[in-house]
């Protein structure tokens, strides 16, 4: 535990003691730090959990003071149900990602933008040791293990994986991919032709609505709740009145809203899509990274017709340097496999081989625990660091999962405007218009939290924030 979780937590017992109580202000931070041999940094990070756990709130120049209703999480900064309009759109939103995409990879840009998990928790050197072991061994590395399905020895683990999570896999349905993207693109290709509307999450990640453009479809955004996911009977009520090919969702901890979809939904989901014979192409690729003690189901789970094809990837969980990913396609197995082959014909066995290695070997469960705490406690420090920076008016999502963070601004801020200002500034931020095919997201933004706190980043969030509240003023 770190000193401010520490100074945290002390301050929580003294205001469940009522040592402290509401309307009582807390010591300054200069004086806690002072008191306690502790940083104004560290006080600060302090205060700011507690805020986050509903426990103090700040009163500018004033400090912070135990909350009315010390405990409860604020009703107040939560998101509102998205409500697109039920028509189906053309896709055109690759040129601005891809501009994006490369500005936060340019230079030493502090990666508030990133869509990519930070690296620094990854077992680089052990998996490139498994990989250059395997290289060593002619006899690993037969061009008909890089042929799909994939190596045997990793479509055995990952099956076993699902297995441990109480779902059974048959390993002769798996297809390795070259990360998730190919699978949902093949995927997609195998259920849908060029015109035909696919359904979406409204906001959805952008990947998605990608593999629409690519394959010249049409996207129809559906009513997304920002903690209970796609809203089904808006989509019942679409299906009912136009054809929809298939629809395309993420429904745990979903980029960029970080929702968990009950399961009730899930099934209902699963039954509409089973009653009209429309493939869900699912995207899973963060279902490791739940912040709750259990592993999150999937609408595979619920689904009897073979119509999900479910999709995810080591990339977000294990490394994003080896790009592998996989296909559970259900009834469409074969078309999926044909298309895997014509797409890019095999997938390299040395990184197969080395995941699997990996998996078999070094306590797969014990990094998810280490990365999936790192995350869950940024998680709270970069919605308490928003919520307290950023203009009045701001809104933010609540994460069950992953590593981002969906924030809402005052209707005044362009995010396109922010997104360059900060750029100058060597920070990149998420705008929202890469997550729609409308234009309904012109004042939110995505912010990554994977990268381990530090000043830098703090300072960012805080330069952001001020950023917004100039282009507040200013419009």
């Amino acid at each position: 535990m770190t000193r401010y979780e520490k100074l945290a937590d002390e301050i929580e017992g003294l205001i469940r003691k009522n040592v402290y109580q509401e309307g009582d202000k807390l010591q300054s931070v200069r004086q806690a730090s002072r008191q306690r041999g502790l940083s104004i940094t560290t006080v600060t990070r302090a205060y700011l959990l507690l805020e986050s756990r509903g426990l103090v709130a700040s009163k500018p120049q004033s400090g912070y003071f135990v909350s009315a209703r010390a405990g409860e999480a604020p009703a107040a900064g939560k998101l509102a149900t998205s409500h697109p309009a039920a028509t189906s759109s053309p896709v055109d939103v690759s040129r601005l990602v891809l501009s994006t995409l490369r500005s936060i990879s340019a230079g030493d840009a502090v990666p508030l933008g990133s869509p990519y998990p930070d690296p620094g928790l990854f077992p680089f050197q052990k998996l490139n040791r498994y990989a250059y072991a395997a290289g060593r061994d002619e006899a690993l590395l037969g061009l008909k293990d890089a042929l799909p399905p994939g190596h045997p020895k990793l479509l055995r683990q990952i099956a076993r994986r699902y297995l441990e999570k109480g779902l059974r896999v048959d390993p002769d349905e798996i297809i390795i991919t070259v990360g998730a993207t190919e699978a949902m693109n093949i995927c997609l290709q195998a259920v849908a032709k060029p015109g035909d509307v696919i359904a979406v999450e409204s906001p959805t990640f952008y990947a998605m609505l990608h593999a629409i453009e690519r394959m010249g479809m049409k996207a129809l955004e559906v009513p997304t709740h920002p903690e209970y996911g796609i809203d089904v009977d808006a989509l019942a009520a679409i299906v009912a009145s136009q054809p929809v090919a298939a629809c395309m969702v993420m429904p745990n901890f979903q980029n960029p809203l970080g929702f968990l979809m009950p399961d009730e939904r899930k099934q209902a989901l699963v039954e509409l899509a089973a009653r009209h014979g429309i493939p869900i192409i699912e995207n899973g690729v963060y279902n490791e990274l739940h912040f709750g003690d259990s592993h999150p189901s999937t609408l595979k789970a619920y689904d009897s017709k073979g119509l999900v094809l479910h999709c995810s990837s080591f990339s977000k969980s294990l490394t994003s340097a080896y790009r592998i990913g996989w296909a559970l396609p259900g009834r469409y197995r074969d078309q999926v496999e044909k298309l895997k082959f014509l797409n890019t014909l095999t997938t390299p066995s040395l990184p197969q081989l080395a995941i699997a290695e990996f998996l078999e070997r070094d306590g797969y469960d014990y990094h998810l625990r280490r990365i999936r705490k790192a995350y869950a406690q940024q998680a709270k420090l970069m919605k308490a660091m928003v919520e307290r920076f950023f203009p009045e008016g701001t809104k933010t999502s609540t994460p069950a999962g992953g590593y981002l963070l969906w924030v809402e601004l005052p209707p005044r801020v362009d995010a396109l405007r922010l997104y360059r200002l900060a750029l100058e500034r060597g920070i990149t931020i998420g705008p929202g218009q890469m997550f729609s095919v409308s234009d309904g997201y012109r004042n939110f933004i995505r912010l990554n939290y994977s990268t381990p706190w530090s000043d830098d980043i703090e300072q960012a969030v805080i330069a952001v924030g001020r950023i917004a509240a100039t282009c507040a003023r200013a419009a």
